[in-house]
């Protein structure tokens, strides 16, 4: 039975990828591999399932055939894994997941902290990096990203919350050269920015009107670590723009105040992403629940006093 099953999942992967190559990722296996197991298949079964160019591959009508009935197979295979996966009541296994430093440290953790002491024969490994990574190349079972995502055929993403911006500064900085009134005046205004890779993330503010606009803010510091730019802010180096999940412990201490709030300041997207798959282990799901249960709440308004109206 298991020569017979061998090169299966290979061949319908590799139809429903529209390549070799995309197969291969989403299998976590070289091209090469994905290419030996649809030859061999070829090979037991005595026909050809592709007509392959040096630029394509299409289906052969033995190939049509026979990928209609395996996905059906499989299909039924994976209903009976669910069917059995289903009755756990507890995770097992190891998960590993990518999460942003910051993020991952004061939002993700503790939620898997807390995941990993109802499920005791499942093991967290989290890696805090800002970097993306790539999640089949470095088996990560699941990620969390901010901001827009690229279009991917080797994974899914589902939006986990909305993470609220806002623009601050230390009462220092503007008792020395004023808060200001509108977007407008923020240009004469000194900022620091996160950057990563030489790519700025750009500050998007909405109007009195609706109308979003990009303050022209001086940079004079970029630093890839939302941390190392609160710091900044409360040693008085300029206007920041931060989550304000991470704003608010220094709002209450008095060390930033609130120049922007999340109703003008545009809010960014959180994701999650983990490989395509046919089947979602136990492990995975129970993660996912769990993120999304909790990581809203912690990320939500901080909000000034109505006293600054925003205009262009």
């Amino acid at each position: 039975m298991s020569d017979r099953l061998h090169g299966i999942s290979a061949f319908v992967e590799a139809v429903e990828a529209g390549s070799f190559a995309v197969a291969a990722q989403r299998m976590r296996l070289t091209r090469s591999a994905v290419g030996k197991s649809i030859a061999r298949l070829e090979q037991r079964l005595g026909v050809r399932l592709f007509q392959r160019t040096t630029r394509s591959q299409s289906l052969t009508e033995d190939g049509q055939a026979y990928y209609e009935r395996c996905v059906r197979a499989l299909a039924e295979l994976d209903a009976g894994v669910s069917a059995l996966d289903s009755g756990k009541s507890e995770a097992i296994g190891r998960l590993r997941v990518s999460v942003p430093v910051l993020f991952g440290r004061h939002c993700v953790a503790p939620v898997l902290l807390a995941l990993a002491r109802q499920h005791p024969r499942m093991t967290i490994e989290m890696s805090f990096s800002d970097q993306v990574v790539d999640l089949v190349e470095e088996k990560f079972d699941l990620a969390i990203r901010s901001g827009s995502l690229p279009d991917s055929t080797t994974l899914v993403a589902r939006r986990l919350a909305t993470q609220d911006m806002a623009i601050c500064a230390a009462p220092s900085y503007l008792t020395k050269y004023g808060t200001p009134a509108d977007i407008a005046g923020m240009s004469t205004h000194v900022g620091i920015a996160y950057g990563r890779a030489g790519r700025l993330e750009p500050w998007r503010v909405r109007d009195s009107s609706g109308e979003v606009h990009k303050p022209q803010v001086d940079i004079r510091l970029v630093f890839d670590d939302l941390q190392a730019i609160a710091d900044a802010a409360v040693a008085g180096a300029g206007l920041a723009w931060l989550p304000c999940w991470l704003m608010s412990k220094h709002s209450r201490a008095g060390e930033l105040t609130l120049v922007m709030d999340s109703e003008s300041v545009l809010p960014t997207e959180i994701y999650l992403v983990w490989p395509q798959s046919r089947y979602l282990p136990t492990k995975t799901r129970v993660a996912i629940d769990a993120l999304v249960a909790e990581i809203p709440g912690m990320v939500g308004k901080l909000q000034k006093p109505p006293v600054t109206t925003i205009a262009a």
